[in-house]
């Protein structure tokens, strides 16, 4: 998901809370389980939802056009697109070419230009280099891990080399229950990094371990904002789980455990169910983090995070309590700053004395679309300027549209200031992300690409959603949504809940889609009651798939 439009102030607890949900709407909503069959009682819709800019409407599944008539949607604005990317031919068709608000189908964009660019097989190689004297087992002098972007660290890798995920991603924890964590260390890359410095010989680093971040610069303008270094996606796990019986304390479990960091619980447990709440407050710097509140004594182990906010610091001390475990003592002060100032100009002549190699970039993408993950969807950016030789963020945006040109994607009919489809300026037309999607069905890497996308009713975003309509499994789309606060109507409005991808024809077709409402709006100002507005997208889609369409 891509986050709210900022919402007025008397609401923005609200539709922070209406985004969470929105995010996993599509997932979880009421669609679970949903039979698309008409029904024999449904109302006849009109022939067309709208007469401006229908230009191929023509047979459209009514169930389609009775949902764009709902009252819900009388202020909104829809807009839909099916092409077969074979022979070109338009399907359906209802504003194309309007802009709309796009969410984290965004990420179709900004996904798309590291794949192409870095290349499906990229794997990102982070060293540690001795820069110093050696002699013998001693080193006197550094050990700098140089950051290269590596999104996961070996923090999502299984024993096969793909990236782990869960359909609602630890990231989202704070924001919706039911998020859960891969098992994987989170610290894996930075204890295999420790290893191989000693099995290179060195036992004693008399000097200091230094994070080189140098790679490129935090751009704020990216929420949230890449860093060169990312262990658990610069977040701190706090998993609580309820006592043996009401007033007994909550358990508590939290991870990555790097000094010094200290961690903290005071949350009780209250009798089944009674209200779940829990808070959590961060200071010294989100270095000593409490949690506080309640937990249902019926209640799943509950997960919440914290920001890691100096991933260069907490990466330094991580890998000097790996190398300690590893066997190499390291006499500098773990507590101390990241001693940036002591970093050479290049490595030239410095000893690579380990290395981590990442999976390749083709399981990250798949991570980015699966979950939604908008730290990886803005990484992609900053990435991009890399590979223009710059340190600075921004410059990713012209290396993207380089590739949009070269791939006939017509990037004028998009504007993004992010990569995950979060900014409030990012806009989208439905052409040109069914245009992005073409493309990809057009090449070698089609199915690559299709089965990186959440599938209905099998995983991602998309995993408990239809499990036993006649769709499940044959639509793969990524999901979006905007929403904000109604402040003078007591509501939430929903900026946008889009839906684009591919439909599983048959005979091995697959036809590209766009569907997506901007403009509509809640009855009150509970988050739940967007959940109908998500769930009519994921059905609009199931019955796109399932509709035959006229030759």
């Amino acid at each position: 998901m891509s986050g709210p439009i900022h919402p007025a102030r008397p609401r923005r607890a609200a539709a922070a809370a209406c985004a969470a949900l929105l995010f996993v709407a599509l997932a979880a909503g009421t669609a679970t389980g949903a039979d698309p069959t008409p029904s024999p009682s449904s109302p006849t819709p009109p022939s067309s939802p709208s007469a401006s800019g229908d230009t191929g409407l023509g047979g459209l599944d009514p169930r389609i056009t009775a949902i764009m008539r709902k009252p819900e949607y009388r202020n909104a604005q829809w807009g839909l697109l099916q092409t077969d990317p074979d022979t070109g031919r338009v399907v359906h068709s209802l504003f194309p070419e309007q802009f709309f608000i796009p969410g984290s189908t965004a990420k179709l964009l900004s996904v798309s230009g590291p794949w192409q660019t870095l290349g499906a097989d990229h794997r990102f190689v982070t060293p540690v280099h001795a820069v110093g004297e050696r002699d013998g087992a001693t080193l006197t002098g550094d050990l700098d891990l140089v950051a290269q972007g590596d999104l996961t660290m070996g923090g999502r890798t299984r024993p096969d080399g793909t990236v782990a995920y869960t359909d609602l991603d630890h990231t989202y924890a704070n924001d919706f229950p039911g998020a859960t964590l891969t098992p994987e260390n989170p610290l894996a890359g930075i204890d295999e990094l420790a290893r191989q410095v000693r099995a290179s010989g060195i036992t004693r680093v008399d000097g200091d371990v230094i994070v080189d971040s140098r790679l490129f610069l935090p751009d704020p303008e990216l929420v949230p904002t890449p860093t060169p270094l990312i262990v658990n996606d610069n977040l701190i796990d706090l998993l609580t789980t309820p006592g043996d019986r009401p007033g007994a304390d909550a358990a508590l479990g939290w991870r990555p455990k790097v000094a010094p960091y200290h961690v903290t619980s005071e949350v009780k447990t209250v009798a089944a169910g009674k209200p779940t709440a829990v808070n959590v407050t961060a200071t010294d710097g989100g270095t000593r983090i409490r949690l506080t509140g309640t937990i249902a004594a019926d209640s799943e182990p509950l997960l919440r995070t914290s920001p890691i906010t100096d991933p260069a610091a907490f990466g330094r001390v991580a890998l000097i309590e790996a190398l300690e475990r590893a066997g190499v003592h390291v006499t500098a002060d773990p507590s101390g700053p990241n001693p940036v100032a002591r970093l050479p100009r290049d490595y030239d002549g410095r000893p690579r004395v380990a290395a981590y190699t990442s999976p390749p970039y083709a399981e990250y993408a798949k991570l980015i679309l699966k979950v939604s993950h908008n730290l990886g969807a803005n990484l992609g950016i900053c990435l991009l300027a890399v590979t223009a030789d710059s340190n600075q963020c921004p410059a990713g945006f012209p290396v993207l549209a380089g590739f949009l040109d070269r791939a006939g994607v017509d990037r004028g009919q998009a504007q993004l200031m992010d990569g995950r489809g979060g900014n409030p300026a990012d806009r989208a037309t439905p052409q040109v992300l069914v245009q992005m999607l073409a493309y990809w069905q057009h090449g070698p890497q089609a199915r690559l690409f299709r089965e990186a996308l959440p599938i209905l009713g099998v995983d991602g975003l998309l995993a408990e959603n239809c499990r036993t309509c006649p769709a499940k499994g044959k639509v793969f789309a990524k999901t979006g949504a905007a929403v904000g606060g109604d402040a003078l109507n007591d509501r939430l409005a929903v900026g946008a809940i889009t839906i684009a991808g591919y439909l599983d024809k048959g005979g091995g077709r697959f036809d590209t889609f766009y569907a997506g409402v901007n403009g509509a709006s809640t009855p009150g100002a509970d988050p739940t009651e967007v959940l109908s507005i998500a769930n009519d997208l994921a059905l609009i889609a199931a019955y796109l798939q399932e509709s035959a369409s006229s030759p």
